[in-house]
């Protein structure tokens, strides 16, 4: 069974989805097998991370900005990338280094995430964007 979540972002952040990936196993029915997400773009990824303490969030967005800065920082200036703007190649960075697919065992129609994990998609660029996410469940 297969289904696109599409998430609306305004700039770079961690957009909780669990919720909504929850809602669809419901939806199907699924019992046990194995979720596989993937984000289908270059310049965003996916993460399972805390739940509770959105500074969690908020320190991994700004990790992220201190290893990848924009492209007109000083210490990126080795770039050659930038016909799509100063936080494209950055973007891209930052999904080499950041999960863009995933896969969650499911037991009894439910996921078998931590108390405090949740399904994040990481926006890295600055623009608006929908982005798509592509799931699968495989009954197991």
């Amino acid at each position: 069974m297969n289904h696109i979540f599409t998430i609306a972002t305004d700039g770079p952040a961690c957009h909780d989805f669990t919720r909504d990936v929850v809602s669809w196993l419901h939806r199907i029915g699924a019992g046990d097998g194995i979720l596989t997400l993937l984000v289908r773009h270059t310049s965003a990824s996916l993460l399972i991370q805390e739940n509770a303490d959105p500074d969690v969030r908020r320190d991994l967005l700004g990790w992220l900005d201190r290893i990848a800065p924009q492209a007109d920082h000083p210490s990126m200036g080795w770039l050659s990338h930038r016909l799509e703007g100063p936080d494209d190649m950055p973007a891209h960075l930052k999904a080499a280094i950041l999960p863009v697919s995933l896969q969650i065992p499911v037991t009894a129609g439910r996921m078998e995430l931590g108390t405090w994990q949740g399904i994040y998609l990481v926006e890295h660029r600055r623009a608006p964007h929908r982005r798509q996410i592509a799931a699968r469940f495989q009954p197991g």
